[in-house]
């Protein structure tokens, strides 16, 4: 034990960087999967809480008046039933803030779906005006209890008595309408009512959404919305940064134990005669063996403690959704046990990469065999002897050159310009009257380009693991200019309006739009309604819109298909073709209220709303077929360079608070913290490329060392054998780099897509790197490895002869 302590201890001395950077590079990759577990759990168990505790309703069905819900309790599959409340929809204020809000009448606090307060306290039949708001509406508004809320439009005010969490859909501006409990008298005049089911098999939501449409009739039915709807709106961007983390984190350390074990291999093949010396001492094998696996394992194991330990003491400190992240997954049940699993099963992986590298050292005999006398990457090819002796060009006798490695066709020329091996034969026949001259490639570049190749198998090898953390800095980099490319560029992404209007109904349809096209900023304004369908089957309801006119049509963003033009055209979202398993080109039927709406899809638009869950065409067309939709909303696009808020504040004023102007949520908003995730990745990549790097640097110098006399001998400078190690290492990296930007780019396209069309927006959002970054971090990777390459092969190049007929030996 104590030799190999020994040994332990002599070999971390000579290799101090390499072990500091496989010790950050562990902590890099624990910690992001750490992060990414801790992000998968705050996305989904706050809202399976909130559910759990309140008893959650799985289908909300939003009704008019007249319709009788008595007999949605005998259903089958209807464990319980929360109603039917009446509800009116209606404008709130408050210090200005304006949202839309769904009044709902409770007498009597409702045992599904139960509202759990965490401000406040609940509704007091003393006080007709006091209401409960839903928490995300609440700070929306910035309200706390004791506020008062004013109905635009009227002159009543309500007041606020607590805040509470609903598992229910949650209100997002110019969307989704905000929740308000509130006494039944204070909906004197309701426009609907909503009912809510609790099943007793959640999975079978749509059969029992069928049965309840059946029963109350299609044209009863306003909205439909579900669990699964509700959740997935909760989990949100959350669920994307924890795949993000997680994906590239198990990247990372795949790379990171293909690197430990080339680093391994790399120092078997450069110890081969102290692993001798060992076994001629006594060391059995699996002694050997235990030597690597020890050491990297120690290594590995310093690298995921630090990063657990570095988690959960300041982890919930982070700035941001990260630090809330890991606050709430602190409380949770399996915190524990995954913070023990996610760093054992990472130090298990590396130790199993490790054991395998090591058994090769196990297998060395006591007695080192004679190496061959040839060199193992066989001589030079027809191409290096070719470009050895490379002709540029041919210039009449008459003209007289000088310079240094130019020479004529009779042999005559500079000092050091003379023939290489395997030129003679290459000779041709020059025509009377020419002298030909030569421009020699410098031989180091040559030499270190069929050293780089030359050993196809382990140069292959060692390409491929540089490979790997360069192609997920090319997928990370991908990922950061898309998301940039949602906030340079949101047009093309399904954002062409920056702002949404929605006027009180006592507002005239002229008068409204003159009002907002009057701003010099405002560049078009597109009336345009968004009424709640039916879907063929009565299993759910999706957004059906008109926007703009056929004399003014919306620009819509599309990825397949062409624009709706004549009359019944229409678009849809990703998210709605794969709910109606239909395809561009169908006829699609849907149901508002009581009459139908025919449409044919003609293309297929990106779409950042409702899940994709949406399908678009113009005003006019929904005028022709139901006569009685009017304008309720406006979607305005603005002039280049405008601010959306100056603008936003403008039309408030100027609409005396008749108007409800808010901004079109970007999808990329809640994506900020992927910035500095994408970062941290790279620069963990970035590390594991590094230990590929040095590991390739040290095994092209150790392999040069046996070269180095013959070298020498036939007349090569130190500078000159430097530039063989340098050129080769430079290939490597070159090569590498060339494949990483042929597979990642492709890659990163397909993930990208896969994720827009998987959250129901579509494929078509992938955004690659220029090539000008490509080609300036390409560029600096090569010019990097070069630059890292070049102090220790200069050492080695100029070593003493003793020195150097050691190593040889």
């Amino acid at each position: 034990m104590r030799a190999t302590l020994r040994w332990a201890h002599s070999d971390l001395r000579t290799h101090r960087g390499e072990a500091l950077f496989l010790v950050l590079a562990t902590a890099g990759i624990v910690a992001s999967l750490l992060l990414a577990t801790a992000l998968f759990g705050y996305a989904t168990n706050p809202w399976q809480r909130v559910f759990t505790q309140a008893r959650g309703a799985h289908v909300w069905l939003h009704t008019d008046r007249a319709a009788d819900t008595g007999d949605l309790a005998a259903l089958d599959g209807v464990q319980s039933v929360a109603g039917p409340y009446p509800t009116a929809s209606t404008t709130v204020a408050v210090r200005g803030t304006r949202a839309s809000v769904e009044l709902r009448g409770t007498a009597e606090r409702p045992d599904v779906g139960r509202p759990l307060l965490t401000a406040g306290h609940w509704l007091d039949a003393d006080d007709p005006d006091g209401v409960v708001l839903e928490t995300r509406l609440a700070r929306a508004l910035l309200a706390q209890p004791g506020d008062t809320l004013t109905l635009t439009g009227t002159s009543r005010t309500l007041t606020v008595l607590g805040i509470a969490d609903s598992p229910e859909r949650r209100y997002r501006p110019g969307e989704q309408p905000g929740l308000v409990w509130a006494p039944p008298a204070a909906v004197p005049d309701p426009g609907g009512q909503v009912i809510g089911l609790r099943l007793t098999d959640p999975g079978e939501t749509d059969y029992a959404v069928q049965r309840a449409v059946t029963v109350l009739g299609a044209g009863a039915i306003g909205q439909v919305s579900t669990w699964e709807q509700a959740r997935a709106e909760a989990q949100g961007d959350n669920r994307l940064l924890g795949q993000v983390l997680g994906l590239f984190g198990l990247g990372a350390l795949l790379a990171a134990g293909l690197a430990v074990h080339g680093a391994i291999g790399t120092r078997i093949r450069g110890h081969l005669r102290d692993i001798s010396v060992l076994k001629a001492i006594g060391f059995t094998p699996g002694q050997v063996v235990r030597v690597f696996l020890l050491q990297h394992l120690a290594y590995a194991l310093l690298g995921a403690v630090a990063a657990a330990a570095t988690v959960q003491a300041l982890g919930s400190r982070v700035p941001g959704r990260l630090g809330d992240a890991v606050g709430v997954w602190q409380g949770l049940p399996g915190h524990t046990v995954a913070l023990f699993v996610v760093p054992a099963c990472a130090v298990l992986f590396i130790g199993a990469t490790t054991g395998l590298a090591a058994w090769r050292a196990g297998r060395v005999p006591p007695v080192p065999l004679p190496r061959p006398a040839g060199a193992q990457g066989g001589g030079l090819s027809v191409a290096a002897r070719r470009a050895l002796g490379l002709r540029m060009f041919r210039v009449p006798v008459g003209v007289r050159w000088q310079g240094r490695g130019v020479r004529g066709s009779d042999g005559a020329g500079a000092p050091g310009a003379g023939a290489s091996p395997g030129v003679r034969d290459l000779e041709v026949r020059v025509p009377p009257g020419v002298r030909e001259l030569e421009v020699r490639v410098p031989p180091a570049l040559v030499l270190g380009w069929h050293k780089a190749f030359a050993r196809r198998p382990r140069s292959f090898a060692t390409v491929a693991r540089l490979t790997l953390p360069l192609l997920l800095i090319v997928v990370a980099m991908s990922a950061w200019t898309t998301i940039d490319r949602f906030h340079s560029r949101p047009e093309q992404i399904g954002l062409p309006a920056a702002l949404t209007v929605r006027a009180d109904t006592d507002t005239g349809e002229r008068g409204t739009r003159a009002l907002l096209e009057r701003d010099p900023q405002v560049a078009a304004a597109y009336p345009g309604v968004e009424v709640a369908a039916l879907v063929p089957g009565q299993t759910a309801t999706i957004a059906l819109r008109g926007l703009g006119t056929r004399e003014e049509p919306y620009p819509y963003a599309l990825a397949e298909g062409r624009r709706a033009h004549g009359p019944d055209e229409a678009v849809a979202g990703q998210g709605l073709l794969d709910l109606l398993e239909v395809e561009v080109g169908d006829w699609v039927r849907m149901t508002v209220g009581d009459r139908p709406q025919i449409l044919h899809i003609v293309g297929r638009s990106i779409e950042p709303e409702n899940a994709g869950r949406v399908i678009s065409t113009s005003l006019d067309t929904l005028q022709e077929n139901d006569p009685r939709l009017r304008p309720t909303l406006y979607q305005l696009r603005l002039a280049a360079g405008a601010d959306p808020d100056e603008v936003a504040g403008r039309l408030a004023e100027a609409g005396h608070g008749r108007l409800d102007v808010h901004a079109v949520a970007n999808p990329a908003d809640g994506l900020s913290p992927l910035r500095a995730v994408v970062l941290g990745l790279i620069a963990v990549l970035a590390l594991v490329g590094l230990i590929e790097l040095l590991t390739a640097i040290g095994g092209t110098v150790r392999e040069s060392e046996r070269d180095l006399l013959a070298l020498k001998a036939i007349g090569l400078s130190p500078r000159q054998i430097t530039g063989i190690t340098v050129t080769a290492t430079g290939c490597t990296a070159l090569a590498a780099v060339l494949l990483a930007a042929a597979l990642g780019l492709p890659l990163a396209h397909w993930l990208i897509d896969a994720q827009g069309a998987s959250s129901g927006i579509g494929a078509g959002i992938a955004q690659v790197p220029s090539p000008a970054l490509l080609v300036l971090v390409g560029a600096a990777a090569v010019l990097g490895a070069a630059a890292l390459a070049a102090v220790p092969s200069a050492r080695a190049a100029r070593r003493r002869l003793a020195d150097t007929l050691s190593a040889v030996a």
